[in-house]
């Protein structure tokens, strides 16, 4: 059976802590004119669902046009600003020779279940040189829905379609969101414990395997490839 590896992209593979929130500020202020006072939890949630509920939390109502505003001047500020992302972010420990191993073989595809957008996807593995490894065609992204678990589902059917077989589906993660989608849809959850979210937290809501890091390559690649 082949494997699709499905990532999260923040605290999972990367840490680029506070750009999120810079980058709402000014696109909020471009859009709307308004100071950004409300700041949404970010940790495992889809940019969507973050953007409905920042609009809202300062008194305007989310509408597809608004939403969508939004997210132009959030790709657009990303873009102008990803050379911040070497200087202000890293890559977490293990997570290059992790993509390069998966990559290596040939029944395994890897792409992404992330909560942000694919050009902002893009941007910040890019600027770490990890985006060679990954297939973005394929991946589940912010723009989707507002709920984690549409994101698998969209992933799994591009690549299904794309590669015309079936896969057995492993999502890893540092959040109890990662978790909860990968089991909505009876995929393997790996739980990483680089983000907010300890060891016990992603034991708790049930992930298959939990790491501290992915500084192990063979234990992630046991993990993953293990039925």
């Amino acid at each position: 059976m082949n494997t699709l590896v499905l990532w999260d992209i923040d605290l999972t593979l990367i840490d680029a802590r506070g750009l999120g929130r810079d980058w709402y500020r000014t696109a909020l202020r471009a859009t709307t004119g308004l100071d950004l006072v409300h700041v949404p939890a970010f940790a495992g949630r889809t940019e969507r669902a973050i953007t409905r509920e920042l609009l809202t939390a300062h008194g305007l109502e989310p509408t597809e046009e608004l939403v969508g505003r939004l997210h132009a001047e959030l790709i657009a500020v990303a873009t102008r600003e990803r050379h911040l992302l070497p200087a202000r972010g890293h890559v977490l420990p293990g997570a290059l020779a992790t993509l390069e191993a998966l990559a290596a073989r040939e029944d395994v595809v890897q792409s992404l279940v992330t909560g942000n957008l694919v050009e902002i996807a893009r941007l910040k593995l890019a600027a770490f040189g990890l985006d060679a490894h990954l297939d973005f065609e394929i991946g589940g992204y912010g723009s989707v829905s507002e709920h984690r678990p549409a994101l698998v589902l969209e992933a799994v059917r591009l690549a299904t379609a794309k590669h015309t077989r079936d896969f057995r589906t492993v999502v890893i993660g540092d959040t109890p969101h990662d978790v909860d989608a990968a089991l909505r849809h009876d995929a393997v959850a790996i739980g990483v414990a680089t983000g907010r979210s300890t060891t016990a937290d992603l034991r708790g809501t049930g992930a298959h395997v939990v790491l501290d890091d992915l500084s192990d390559t063979a234990a992630v690649l046991r993990a993953v490839l293990n039925p």
